[in-house]
C-alpha cells in the first residue's frame, strides 16, 4: 500500500472511531431507588418487631437483608406534614402545608397544595436524569395543579386524599383513583392495585428509576381482601377489628414481597437501593409495645417508626444500628446515593445516612424536633438519649435510653437538662412558620 493511501486509511479509522464514540451515551450506573412508606404501622406491627397474633414473613425477611434502624422516627405524628418533611428534606413547619396535620377534603383545605415553586426530591431527581414514578397516597393537594406530576413524577397511580376504600376506591363518596392527571376505574383490592403497577413499571422502565410507594395500608377503612366496599354514608374510620387488620397487614407483606421479587425477575436488585419505613406510628388495631402513645400524639407510639434500607453489596445485610433517624435523613440520602447536588436554595434538615449505611459512620447524636396544633398542642424535642415534652396536659423529660416507654418524668430530679432541652426546643421553635389552629366545630 502506497504511503498517501495508508495515512488515508488511518485517517478514516480515528475519524470513525471518534463518530462511535460520540454517538453512543455514557452508561448512568446510578442505582435504581424505591422508597416505601407505608401508612399508620405501630412501631411493632411487625413480627421481626414483636408482633405475636400473625406473621409477617416477607417484610421480616426483607429486614433481616436490610440494615434495620431501632431509633427511628417519622418528622410528624400524623400523614400529611411527614410526607411534606419527606417530598422537602425539611421539618413540616417550616412549609404551610406541614402545618395542616392532616391535610382535609373540606372548603377549609381543599383549595390547598403542596406548591411547586418548592425543590423536592422527585423534581431534583426527575432533573439529574432519573425516571420517576409515584404509587398510592399523595395527600399534598386535592387539585390537579398540586398533583404529583407538577413536583417531578413523570408517572402516578394513586390517590390525592388520606385515605380510600381498598374495594370501591372512594372517599366521602367521590371516586379518588387516578392514572397520572385522569380519573381511573379499575377492580380489585387497592394494595394488590397499586403493587401491579408499581411492578408493571419496574419491568418497562430501564434505570436509573425513582418510585416512591405509598401504600395507604393498613390505615383504615378497615378492609382486607375479599372484603365489602364500605357504603358512602358510613364513617371510614368504623368498624374492623384484630382479624380483619392481620389480613391487611398478611397482604401488605405479600406485596412487598412480590414487588422485591419483581426486582430478581428484572436482575436490578443488586443495583436497587430499597428504602422501607411508616409515616408516623399506629392507632386502634395497631401494636407499639413497648411504647407509649400512639398516631396524632408525640410520645414515642406516635412518631418511632420500623425502618431498614437494602442495597446489596453496599449495605451489609442483616445488621441493625441504634443512630437516630428521621424521615428528612432520607430525602438527603436518597438524592446522594443519585449523586445529586442540593441547590443552596433546599438547606435541608435531614443527615446524610449513606456514610452509616455503607459501613463508614457510626452513630451519632441528634438534635429532632417536633411541633403539632391542629387538635391539640403537643411539644417534643429529642436531644441525645433526653427528651423533652410537652403534652396538652404537662410537661415531662425522659431519658430514653433507660426509658423506653416514657415511664418516669425526670422533669424535677433533672431540672437543668430539662430546661436546656426546652429553651433548645424553643430556640428552633422561632424559626417555624406560625402554627395552625384546627377550627373547633
Amino acid at each position: 500500500m502506497r504511503p498517501y493511501n495508508a495515512v488515508k486509511c488511518l485517517i478514516f479509522v480515528i475519524f470513525s472511531l471518534t463518530l462511535i464514540h460520540c454517538s453512543v451515551k455514557p452508561v448512568d450506573n446510578r442505582p435504581n431507588i424505591i422508597y416505601i412508606m407505608v401508612d399508620d404501622m405501630g412501631y411493632a406491627d411487625l413480627s421481626i418487631y414483636g408482633r405475636k397474633d400473625y406473621t409477617t414473613p416477607m417484610l421480616d425477611a426483607f429486614a433481616k437483608e436490610s440494615m434495620r434502624f431501632t431509633q427511628a422516627y417519622a418528622a410528624a405524628p400524623v400523614c400529611t406534614p411527614t410526607r411534606v418533611a419527606f417530598m422537602t428534606g425539611r421539618f413540616p413547619a417550616r412549609n404551610p402545608i406541614g402545618l395542616r396535620e392532616p391535610l382535609v377534603m373540606d372548603s377549609t383545605d381543599i383549595d390547598l397544595g403542596l406548591s411547586p415553586e418548592i425543590p423536592t426530591v422527585s423534581s431534583l431527581l426527575k432533573k439529574s436524569g432519573y425516571k420517576t414514578a409515584l404509587f398510592g397516597k399523595w395527600h399534598l393537594g386535592f387539585k390537579k395543579e398540586f398533583f404529583p406530576s407538577i413536583h417531578g413524577f413523570d408517572y402516578f397511580y394513586g390517590f390525592s386524599p388520606g385515605g380510600a376504600d381498598y374495594v370501591s376506591h372512594r372517599y366521602e363518596g367521590q371516586d379518588v383513583l387516578y392514572e397520572n392527571n385522569e380519573p381511573i376505574k379499575e377492580e380489585g383490592y387497592l394494595t394488590d392495585l397499586i403493587t401491579n403497577h408499581a411492578i408493571d413499571y419496574i419491568n418497562k422502565t430501564k434505570g436509573p428509576f425513582f418510585i416512591s410507594l405509598q401504600y395507604n395500608a393498613p390505615h383504615w377503612p378497615w378492609q382486607g381482601p375479599g372484603d365489602a366496599a364500605y357504603p358512602d354514608t358510613t364513617k371510614m374510620s368504623s368498624g374492623g377489628n384484630a382479624e380483619t387488620y392481620a389480613r391487611m397487614m398478611q397482604s401488605l407483606d405479600q406485596n412487598i414481597g412480590r414487588l422485591l421479587q419483581s426486582l430478581r425477575d428484572a436482575g436490578i436488585s443488586e443495583n436497587t437501593l430499597v428504602i422501607f419505613t411508616s409515616d408516623n406510628g399506629g392507632e386502634r388495631y395497631s401494636n407499639m409495645e413497648p411504647l407509649k402513645g400512639h398516631k396524632l400524639e408525640l410520645w414515642e407510639g406516635g412518631i418511632r417508626v420500623p425502618a431498614w434500607a437494602r442495597w446489596p453489596g453496599k449495605i451489609k445485610p442483616n445488621t441493625t444500628t441504634d443512630q437516630v433517624a428521621v424521615t428528612m435523613d432520607w430525602t438527603v440520602s436518597i438524592l446522594n446515593a443519585a449523586k445529586v447536588q442540593l441547590p443552596e436554595s433546599l438547606k435541608p434538615d435531614g443527615m446524610n445516612l449513606l456514610p452509616l449505611l455503607e459501613g463508614e459512620a457510626k452513630p451519632i447524636d441528634r438534635n429532632l424536633y417536633w411541633r403539632i396544633s391542629n387538635r391539640s398542642l403537643w411539644n417534643a424535642y429529642r436531644s441525645g438519649n433526653w427528651k423533652y415534652i410537652k403534652t396538652p396536659d404537662e410537661e415531662g423529660l425522659y431519658n430514653l435510653a433507660d426509658d423506653i416507654g416514657e415511664n418516669k418524668n425526670l422533669k424535677e430530679t433533672e431540672p437543668s437538662v430539662f430546661l436546656r432541652l426546652k429553651s433548645e426546643f424553643e430556640t428552633i421553635d422561632k424559626e417555624m412558620l406560625t402554627p395552625y389552629v384546627f377550627p373547633k366545630e
